[in-house]
């Protein structure tokens, strides 16, 4: 099975050098990596200048630059019509560091013909779960990410429950088929960055296709290199606390609107709850005016972004 790995940039070589590093060791051999910079032609030239143009085993690297910041799901589309020959393309965030074995698994749980696109384990590189996979609650307009904060070593006992609860893969990692994007398309472009890999999988699980967990699969993530989201919440910037209400608003107006004014309501209390109890005054004022965004309908690359 042929891949392309499709990994959005932005401004960040020294990440895409590290990931290409990690694949450098991967067993599956047969793929491919197209890297779609998003932050311009200075950014581009200097991830040109570091990238290789093969890997280890011969495995070509292209990078594109894009038309402008066109977001993450601009950037994975952008990938994915660069590679229309590959069998399955993995979308791979490019502050990962796959583990050797972590494409072949994923591709061998491909290729049972069970599923049409496979997450894996998500972790910090302290070896805490980040994610298992999604559950997307739509009357909340909230995503849980299942087995968060659990220790690595507790996912063989956490595994059999992740594929009967997730409805989407975390997007940091996904191995997706050419079936899930024909029947699917490609991401929706107009969330410009969050919420788009939930998004997908949602309109993709409503055509009746079928998301898998492989345990074994796992993907160090360092999170929010990207975005410049950092864990700890009083240090959260304007844009991805904005952009997470915004497209929490819009995702349910799209996929639930029966559900959309209850969610809208519980979204504006989980908002206070999460920031107004842990004194994060600058970030509530973010996520209010998100909130609001997506109450008016508003998509896109924010005009003051």
């Amino acid at each position: 099975m042929h891949v392309a790995v499709a990994i959005v940039a932005f401004r960040n070589a020294d990440d895409v050098v590290a990931c290409l590093n990690a694949l450098n060791e991967s067993e599956h051999r047969d793929f491919e990596v197209v890297v779609c910079e998003n932050g311009g032609q200075l950014a581009f030239d200097e991830l040109r200048a570091r990238m290789p143009a093969v890997l280890a085993e011969g495995q070509k690297v292209r990078g594109i630059l894009a038309a402008g910041n066109v977001g993450y799901a601009g950037g994975v589309n952008v990938c994915m019509a660069a590679t229309p020959d590959a069998d399955a393309w993995w979308v791979l965030n490019p502050d990962t560091a796959p583990t050797a074995s972590a494409l072949r698994v994923m591709v061998g749980r491909l290729q049972r013909g069970d599923c049409d696109a496979v997450g894996g384990v998500i972790c910090s590189r302290g070896g805490a779960i980040q994610s298992l996979g999604g559950l997307w609650r739509p009357q909340f307009a909230r995503a849980v990410s299942l087995g968060h904060g659990r220790p690595v070593a507790e996912v063989g006992q956490l595994s059999s429950a992740v594929e009967r609860q997730q409805n989407y893969l975390n997007g940091a990692s996904m191995l997706i088929s050419r079936n899930f994007l024909q029947k699917a398309g490609p991401m929706r472009e107009d969330y410009f960055l969050y919420c788009e890999e939930v998004e997908w999988c949602l309109r993709a699980r409503a055509s009746g296709l079928r998301l898998a967990f492989e345990p074994s699969a796992v993907i160090p993530h360092e999170q929010g290199t990207t975005t410049g989201n950092p864990r700890e919440i009083h240090g959260q910037g304007k844009l991805p606390v904005y952009l997470n209400e915004r497209n929490r608003l819009l995702l349910t107006r799209d996929l639930f609107p029966d559900l959309y004014h209850r969610a809208v309501i519980m979204a504006l209390i989980l908002i206070f709850l999460r920031f107004a109890r842990r004194g994060a005054w600058r970030q509530l004022g973010y996520a209010l005016t998100g909130w609001l965004a997506g109450l008016r309908g508003e998509r896109g690359r924010p005009v003051w972004a």
